[in-house]
């Protein structure tokens, strides 16, 4: 299954995955983020798009649901209940609230609304200046 990769070696933080992907959705905010971890070093955060999602499993909606051909975890914001489960299930903390329609959840959709195919790699992928962002084939599980 193709995910995005990260190499925290090569990350420096500046922050142009992120601008990326509010320009790919056209948002003011991101469905990804840069922290710092304990060593003062960035850490990137993205939607892993686990083999068991818990965003999916406390989904009562469906709203949450995981794409049987590509993989990905997709989010249908017609479903969606607002009740914010999948935010709370999220092991990673990931999944964030729509600050601008507050109702919608924010998540990665691995930017397949780029092309009719859905073949076009992830914004931020073809954006990151240190390749520290890939895009290829890697094990189904949330261990990346």
């Amino acid at each position: 299954m193709k995910r995005i990769k990260i190499d925290r070696k090569k990350c420096i933080g500046c922050l142009t995955c992120v601008t990326a992907c509010c320009v790919a959705h056209e948002s003011s905010d991101s469905r990804n983020r840069i922290t710092v971890d304990s060593e003062n070093k960035p850490a990137p955060i993205f939607c892993r798009h686990c083999e068991h999602p818990e965003c999916v499993y406390t989904c009562m909606t469906g709203a949450m649901y995981k794409d049987k051909e590509t993989g990905y975890v997709q989010y249908d914001k017609n479903k969606c209940a607002s009740c914010y489960m999948c935010i709370m299930a999220c092991p990673y903390g990931v999944l964030k609230s729509d600050s601008l329609a507050q109702k919608e959840i924010m998540k990665c959709n691995m930017c397949v609304h780029r092309t009719e195919d859905g073949s076009a790699e992830p914004m931020c992928v073809e954006q990151c200046p240190m390749q520290a962002i890939t895009f290829g084939e890697v094990d189904a599980t949330c261990d990346m």
